[in-house]
């Protein structure tokens, strides 16, 4: 069979030729591989089913991703995660947080002399910052986790966290470019990876949703497993985990099923105690005055910044209607202090109309202002 030249066309006859010769419902066309649906279904009947590894969180052969808030125990549970898993296959656990010696204060109960005893099945790397470069450092550094997997024969590897993996994860590009690169380097090595991640302050008030995953949207849909540790309202040391998006598994966290935890330390092991379920309501914070101000602000922000109305809506979990309306009125607030001669710094303070909400229209130079009550029928990416 002759090789192909550079052209196009020659490229297109090559793979044709290569496709004649070998099982015909099976072909490769460049990166693709196709076959018929039914093929397909036959060909993964004869694989094993992907195994559960941590109480329907965490599934065989998964990229996943763990966030949180700042201090909510996010490498706690990981630890965690791995230390069970770890008691019957090998785990490679990537701490980019703690140092060697504060890893060991945390699984270490210096009063009464106690260590929390992990399996010889997980293993710990650490970044050593005297080998760390500064060229193509995002690159290098996925290189060397695949080696450390190889190495040790560990085929689920959790990375704690993504900001060490991915600088620029807000840019989509940047974050589509490297979740493509976990992919690869799961399909290549049979791995299932679990990414750590974190969230953007948010407020307490609010379900968990896919928009407080810090980072690109790319980023989220790429993941076939996201789930979540919310801070229960209730008491500091309560937290919850709830799943956001799963892919091949059952949803079984979701608000209505939460799981109900306590941080706790116990012969030296700083751990999740399982304490049941619930809801997620009953963890968040009654909304107050000052919940909506924020958020009300956080909207003009966006708008400031050339944000559309759904991204804006995406990002509060508000219906595109409410953000456009909270919009307009501020620009109602801005022509009547133009009007009034109010300097454009008092512009949006709560309260400063006073008699706007009246059903009335308002009117501002001739022309009849935004009613409360009114629901806008608008393009839904319009940006005033």
């Amino acid at each position: 069979m002759m090789e192909p030249d550079g052209s196009f066309k020659d490229k297109i006859s090559f793979e044709l030729e290569k496709n004649a010769t070998a099982d015909p419902e099976c072909r490769h066309v460049g990166m693709l591989s196709v076959k018929t649906a039914n093929r397909s279904v036959e060909d993964a009947l004869k694989m094993p089913d992907p195994v559960d590894l941590y109480h329907g969180l965490l599934n065989e052969g998964e990229v996943a991703c763990l966030f949180a808030d700042s201090n909510a125990g996010k490498s706690i549970f990981a630890v965690q995660m791995g230390d069970s898993i770890s008691r019957y296959r090998k785990v490679l656990y990537v701490d980019c947080e703690l140092s060697e010696k504060q890893f060991q204060l945390r699984y270490t109960n210096k009063e009464m002399g106690y260590r929390h005893v992990f399996s010889d099945n997980f293993y710990r790397a650490e970044i050593d910052p005297e080998r760390i470069g500064v060229q193509h450092y995002e690159e290098a550094i996925i290189q060397d986790i695949e080696f450390a997997a190889v190495q040790t024969g560990a085929r689920i590897v959790i990375i704690d966290n993504l900001t060490y993996l991915c600088n620029s994860s807000e840019k989509g590009d940047v974050a589509g470019l490297f979740m493509m690169k976990l992919m690869a380097l799961k399909k290549k090595h049979a791995l299932t990876l679990l990414i750590i991640s974190h969230t953007p302050k948010r407020n307490l008030s609010n379900p968990i949703t896919q928009n407080d995953l810090a980072g690109s949207k790319k980023l989220y849909n790429f993941f076939d497993n996201v789930f979540a540790i919310g801070q229960s309202a209730q008491d500091k040391r309560i937290k919850f985990v709830k799943q956001v998006k799963v892919r091949a598994s059952e949803y079984m966290y979701d608000s209505d099923n939460v799981i109900v935890y306590e941080i706790t330390s116990e012969d030296g092991y700083v751990r999740f105690l399982h304490k049941g379920y619930g809801k997620e309501s009953e963890h968040l914070r009654d909304k107050s005055e000052e919940d909506e101000s924020q958020v009300r602000s956080y909207i003009l922000t966006c708008h400031r910044e050339g944000k559309s109305v759904r991204e804006i809506a995406d990002l509060v979990d508000r219906s595109k209607t409410s953000v456009h309306r909270i919009i307009a009125r501020e620009k109602q607030k801005e022509e009547i202090s133009v009007a009034e001669g109010v300097p454009p710094g008092d512009v949006g303070q709560v309260g400063h109309l006073g008699q706007l909400g009246q059903s009335e229209p308002v009117q501002v130079h001739g022309k009849s202002g935004i009613r409360d009550d009114f629901v806008f029928e608008m393009d839904e990416n319009h940006c005033f």
